[in-house]
């Protein structure tokens, strides 16, 4: 059976995080890359999770960003002490609010061209290798329990901010500067097993990583050229802090596998090898990670 104590999970979910494992898998893979992932806050999160991998991968800078930053200080903080050659910033804000947005973003002109960069990336370290676009809400599961209110919401938040990533990310990744030669990037936009079939989760949160699948399959379209690869990662049930209540009130199949499946081997951090130069030919992926049948 799945272990249904809390604590017994975080204690799963935390071993997979424990920098004492052997992660010679991951080393320099992101040596001197700058990253921003948003959706970070929750302390049972893919973002937080995938933020410890680009450190163990040897990211040079990670950007972790959140509408709710209750969390984010102590992220920072445990981020920095476990891996001191990456330097820790968090920011609060909107993803899915272009105004909020914009307030990171000013035009910068390289050869003569005007490019949206978001300032303090700039600014601080003149390069941009990495958008992990994370951000997301769930909503109630059945039709009748959602009102247009709700369902616009979901949409807002989790298919606007994707659209906004690749909007202002794209054009900031093609900056270059000394330390980074050739214009490009990766852009990883959550999506969702929800968003290819049905019984995944609620209509509103179904249609939102539909319409985010299709739009990153139009965006590596539209930037083919640009060397910016544009992918979306398709996780299964896995347990954050957005899914607790489905964890907590939901019977979970006796098949699925909580040591390999359920933390971050089977989905956290999992978009980190489409980030690597070893990914460069990578763009419109969905990387399906896992299917549940029912929730």
């Amino acid at each position: 059976m799945p272990p249904h104590n809390p604590d017994k999970r975080l204690g799963i979910i935390q071993k997979h995080l424990d920098p004492s494992q052997d992660k010679s898998h991951l080393h320099n893979t992101l040596l001197g890359k700058v990253a921003i992932i948003t959706g970070c806050n929750s302390i049972l999160g893919i973002g937080i999770a995938t933020a410890h991998k680009y450190a163990q991968s040897c990211a040079k800078a990670i950007y972790i960003c959140d509408f709710d930053d209750s969390n984010l200080a102590q992220h920072k903080s445990d981020l920095t002490k476990l891996y001191s050659n990456t330097d820790i910033i968090f920011r609060k804000f909107d993803a899915a609010d272009e105004k909020a947005v914009k307030q990171l973003v000013k035009y910068e002109c390289v050869l003569g061209l005007r490019f949206d960069c978001y300032r303090d990336v700039i600014n601080t370290y003149k390069r941009l290798d990495i958008f992990f676009a994370n951000a997301a809400r769930i909503g109630n599961f059945f039709i009748p329990d959602i009102t247009p209110e709700e369902f616009m919401e979901t949409l807002r938040v989790n298919t606007l901010s994707a659209f906004l990533a690749i909007k202002h990310a794209s054009p900031a990744m093609q900056v270059i500067c000394s330390e980074k030669k050739d214009a490009g990037g990766s852009i990883i936009v959550t999506a969702s097993v929800a968003g290819l079939r049905s019984g995944a989760g609620g209509p509103d949160y179904s249609a939102s990583k539909a319409a985010v699948i299709s739009l990153v399959q139009t965006g590596s379209w539209q930037l083919s050229g640009t060397r910016v690869r544009v992918n979306a990662i398709c996780p299964g049930l896995i347990e954050t802090g957005m899914t607790e209540a489905v964890f907590g009130t939901s019977p979970i199949p006796d098949e699925f596998d909580w040591e390999r499946d359920g933390p971050e081997e089977g989905n956290r951090g999992k978009d980190w090898t489409v980030e690597s130069d070893e990914a460069v030919w990578r763009s419109f992926r969905g990387c399906e990670c896992g299917f549940v049948s029912c929730v």
